[in-house]
Protein backbone atom coordinates (compact mmCIF):
# COMPACT_ATOMS: atom_id res chain seq x y z
CA UNK A 1 0.00 0.00 0.00
CA UNK A 2 1.36 3.44 -0.91
CA UNK A 3 2.06 5.68 2.11
CA UNK A 4 -0.05 8.79 2.49
CA UNK A 5 1.54 11.90 3.93
CA UNK A 6 0.40 15.03 2.12
CA UNK A 7 -1.11 15.86 -1.26
CA UNK A 8 -2.11 18.99 -3.08
CA UNK A 9 -4.78 17.51 -5.30
CA UNK A 10 -7.40 18.48 -7.83
CA UNK A 11 -10.97 18.17 -6.51
CA UNK A 12 -13.81 16.42 -8.35
CA UNK A 13 -17.45 16.64 -7.17
CA UNK A 14 -19.98 13.88 -6.50
CA UNK A 15 -22.93 16.09 -5.64
CA UNK A 16 -25.46 13.53 -4.44
CA UNK A 17 -26.20 11.93 -1.08
CA UNK A 18 -26.39 8.21 -0.27
CA UNK A 19 -24.02 7.05 -3.01
CA UNK A 20 -23.91 3.31 -2.38
CA UNK A 21 -21.18 0.81 -3.16
CA UNK A 22 -23.13 -0.61 -6.11
CA UNK A 23 -23.06 2.84 -7.69
CA UNK A 24 -19.34 3.12 -6.93
CA UNK A 25 -18.58 -0.24 -8.56
CA UNK A 26 -21.54 -2.28 -9.93
CA UNK A 27 -21.99 -5.91 -8.92
CA UNK A 28 -21.18 -7.34 -12.37
CA UNK A 29 -17.58 -6.20 -12.00
CA UNK A 30 -16.91 -8.04 -8.72
CA UNK A 31 -15.51 -11.17 -10.35
CA UNK A 32 -11.88 -10.48 -9.48
CA UNK A 33 -10.14 -10.36 -6.10
CA UNK A 34 -7.23 -8.34 -7.47
CA UNK A 35 -7.12 -4.76 -6.23
CA UNK A 36 -6.33 -3.32 -9.66
CA UNK A 37 -8.30 -2.91 -12.86
CA UNK A 38 -11.53 -1.50 -11.37
CA UNK A 39 -10.88 2.18 -12.12
CA UNK A 40 -12.38 2.17 -15.64
CA UNK A 41 -15.71 0.99 -14.18
CA UNK A 42 -15.82 3.39 -11.24
CA UNK A 43 -19.31 4.98 -11.16
CA UNK A 44 -20.05 2.96 -14.31
CA UNK A 45 -23.80 3.62 -14.38
CA UNK A 46 -23.27 7.39 -14.15
CA UNK A 47 -20.18 7.57 -16.29
CA UNK A 48 -21.36 5.77 -19.43
CA UNK A 49 -24.54 5.94 -21.50
CA UNK A 50 -24.74 2.18 -22.07
CA UNK A 51 -24.70 -0.82 -19.75
CA UNK A 52 -21.25 -2.03 -18.79
CA UNK A 53 -20.23 -5.66 -18.75
CA UNK A 54 -16.98 -7.37 -17.68
CA UNK A 55 -14.53 -7.54 -20.55
CA UNK A 56 -16.23 -4.80 -22.51
CA UNK A 57 -13.88 -2.27 -24.13
CA UNK A 58 -14.60 0.88 -22.14
CA UNK A 59 -12.75 3.05 -24.65
CA UNK A 60 -15.49 2.29 -27.19
CA UNK A 61 -18.40 3.07 -24.87
CA UNK A 62 -20.37 6.35 -25.10
CA UNK A 63 -19.57 8.71 -22.24
CA UNK A 64 -22.10 10.76 -20.30
CA UNK A 65 -20.91 14.35 -20.93
CA UNK A 66 -22.73 15.64 -17.84
CA UNK A 67 -20.80 13.40 -15.44
CA UNK A 68 -17.91 15.30 -13.80
CA UNK A 69 -15.27 12.59 -14.24
CA UNK A 70 -15.81 12.78 -18.00
CA UNK A 71 -15.15 16.51 -18.10
CA UNK A 72 -11.72 17.88 -18.95
CA UNK A 73 -11.52 20.13 -15.89
CA UNK A 74 -11.59 17.14 -13.54
CA UNK A 75 -9.07 14.89 -15.27
CA UNK A 76 -6.40 13.74 -12.84
CA UNK A 77 -8.46 14.48 -9.73
CA UNK A 78 -7.14 12.94 -6.51
CA UNK A 79 -9.74 14.31 -4.09
CA UNK A 80 -13.43 13.41 -4.29
CA UNK A 81 -15.91 15.80 -2.70
CA UNK A 82 -19.09 13.95 -1.74
CA UNK A 83 -22.32 14.25 0.21
CA UNK A 84 -23.60 12.49 3.33
CA UNK A 85 -23.64 8.72 3.83
CA UNK A 86 -21.12 8.06 1.09
CA UNK A 87 -20.35 4.35 0.59
CA UNK A 88 -23.57 2.95 2.02
CA UNK A 89 -24.99 -0.38 0.86
CA UNK A 90 -23.03 -3.62 0.66
CA UNK A 91 -19.66 -4.10 2.35
CA UNK A 92 -17.75 -4.82 -0.88
CA UNK A 93 -14.11 -3.85 -0.58
CA UNK A 94 -14.07 -3.46 -4.36
CA UNK A 95 -15.52 0.05 -3.84
CA UNK A 96 -12.34 1.57 -2.36
CA UNK A 97 -10.31 -0.57 -4.78
CA UNK A 98 -12.09 1.14 -7.69
CA UNK A 99 -11.66 4.62 -6.21
CA UNK A 100 -7.97 4.08 -5.50
CA UNK A 101 -7.37 2.48 -8.89
CA UNK A 102 -8.92 5.52 -10.57
CA UNK A 103 -6.56 7.79 -8.66
CA UNK A 104 -8.49 9.11 -5.65
CA UNK A 105 -6.51 9.31 -2.41
CA UNK A 106 -8.92 11.48 -0.39
CA UNK A 107 -12.71 11.60 -0.01
CA UNK A 108 -14.32 14.49 1.85
CA UNK A 109 -17.96 14.13 2.96
CA UNK A 110 -20.24 14.98 5.90
CA UNK A 111 -20.55 11.26 6.74
CA UNK A 112 -19.59 7.80 5.54
CA UNK A 113 -21.03 4.31 5.91
CA UNK A 114 -19.02 2.57 8.65
CA UNK A 115 -17.72 -0.45 6.72
CA UNK A 116 -16.77 1.64 3.69
CA UNK A 117 -15.01 4.14 5.96
CA UNK A 118 -12.92 1.37 7.54
CA UNK A 119 -12.15 -0.21 4.17
CA UNK A 120 -10.79 3.08 2.85
CA UNK A 121 -8.01 3.14 5.43
CA UNK A 122 -7.09 -0.45 4.59
CA UNK A 123 -6.63 0.51 0.94
CA UNK A 124 -4.67 3.75 1.11
CA UNK A 125 -7.57 6.21 0.93
CA UNK A 126 -8.10 8.94 3.53
CA UNK A 127 -11.80 9.57 4.26
CA UNK A 128 -12.30 12.99 5.86
CA UNK A 129 -15.47 14.00 7.69
CA UNK A 130 -16.40 17.69 7.58
CA UNK A 131 -19.61 19.48 8.64
CA UNK A 132 -22.26 19.93 5.96
CA UNK A 133 -21.79 23.69 5.86
CA UNK A 134 -18.06 23.28 5.18
CA UNK A 135 -18.76 20.71 2.45
CA UNK A 136 -21.31 23.11 0.92
CA UNK A 137 -18.70 25.85 0.78
CA UNK A 138 -16.16 23.52 -0.83
CA UNK A 139 -18.70 22.47 -3.47
CA UNK A 140 -19.40 26.10 -4.33
CA UNK A 141 -15.71 26.98 -4.41
CA UNK A 142 -14.70 24.13 -6.71
CA UNK A 143 -17.64 24.83 -9.01
CA UNK A 144 -16.57 28.46 -9.35
CA UNK A 145 -12.89 27.76 -10.01
CA UNK A 146 -11.50 25.47 -12.70
CA UNK A 147 -8.47 23.58 -11.39
CA UNK A 148 -9.59 23.90 -7.77
CA UNK A 149 -7.15 22.10 -5.47
CA UNK A 150 -6.98 21.33 -1.78
CA UNK A 151 -3.91 20.68 0.31
CA UNK A 152 -4.44 17.69 2.59
CA UNK A 153 -1.86 17.17 5.34
CA UNK A 154 -2.37 13.92 7.26
CA UNK A 155 0.44 14.50 9.75
CA UNK A 156 -1.13 17.78 10.92
CA UNK A 157 -4.71 16.66 10.11
CA UNK A 158 -5.58 19.74 8.09
CA UNK A 159 -7.27 20.61 4.80
CA UNK A 160 -6.24 23.95 3.31
CA UNK A 161 -8.03 25.80 0.51
CA UNK A 162 -6.32 27.85 -2.23
CA UNK A 163 -7.13 31.07 -0.35
CA UNK A 164 -5.45 29.80 2.82
CA UNK A 165 -8.49 28.77 4.87
CA UNK A 166 -7.73 25.68 6.96
CA UNK A 167 -10.04 23.00 8.33
CA UNK A 168 -8.94 20.37 10.83
CA UNK A 169 -10.17 16.79 10.79
CA UNK A 170 -10.18 13.86 13.19
CA UNK A 171 -8.52 10.53 12.49
CA UNK A 172 -7.83 7.52 14.70
CA UNK A 173 -4.14 7.41 15.68
CA UNK A 174 -3.70 3.77 14.64
CA UNK A 175 -5.30 4.38 11.24
CA UNK A 176 -3.17 7.49 10.83
CA UNK A 177 -0.03 5.49 11.60
CA UNK A 178 -0.98 2.84 9.04
CA UNK A 179 -1.64 5.38 6.28
CA UNK A 180 1.53 7.36 6.97
CA UNK A 181 3.57 4.18 6.77
CA UNK A 182 1.68 2.46 3.96
CA UNK A 183 0.59 -0.47 6.12
CA UNK A 184 -2.44 -2.56 5.22
CA UNK A 185 -3.42 -5.69 7.19
CA UNK A 186 -0.80 -7.79 5.40
CA UNK A 187 1.87 -5.17 5.96
CA UNK A 188 1.05 -5.03 9.67
CA UNK A 189 1.31 -8.81 9.92
CA UNK A 190 4.66 -8.89 8.09
CA UNK A 191 6.10 -6.53 10.69
CA UNK A 192 5.96 -9.54 13.02
CA UNK A 193 7.48 -11.95 10.49
CA UNK A 194 10.44 -12.90 12.71
CA UNK A 195 8.21 -13.63 15.70
CA UNK A 196 5.83 -15.68 13.54
CA UNK A 197 8.72 -17.66 12.06
CA UNK A 198 10.19 -18.34 15.52
CA UNK A 199 6.83 -19.53 16.82
CA UNK A 200 6.33 -21.88 13.86
CA UNK A 201 9.80 -23.37 14.31
CA UNK A 202 9.18 -23.91 18.02
CA UNK A 203 5.73 -25.36 17.39
CA UNK A 204 7.14 -27.70 14.75
CA UNK A 205 9.48 -29.14 17.35
CA UNK A 206 6.78 -29.44 20.02
CA UNK A 207 4.03 -30.88 17.79
CA UNK A 208 5.50 -32.25 14.55
CA UNK A 209 2.24 -34.08 13.76
CA UNK A 210 0.51 -30.75 13.19
CA UNK A 211 2.90 -30.20 10.29
CA UNK A 212 2.50 -33.71 8.92
CA UNK A 213 5.86 -34.82 10.28
CA UNK A 214 4.96 -38.05 12.05
CA UNK A 215 7.90 -40.43 12.47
Amino acid sequence: MNPFTRINGLVAPMDRANVDTDMIIPKQFLKSIKRSGFGPNLFDELRYLDEGQPGKDNSQRPLNPDFPLNQERYQGAEILLARRNFGCGSSREHAPWALEDYGFRVIIAPSFADIFYNNCFKNGILPIVQPEDVVDRLFKAQDAQVGYKLDVDLENQTVTTPDGETFSFEVNEFRKHCLLNGLDDIGLTLQEADAIRAYEEKRQQEAPWVFGQIH
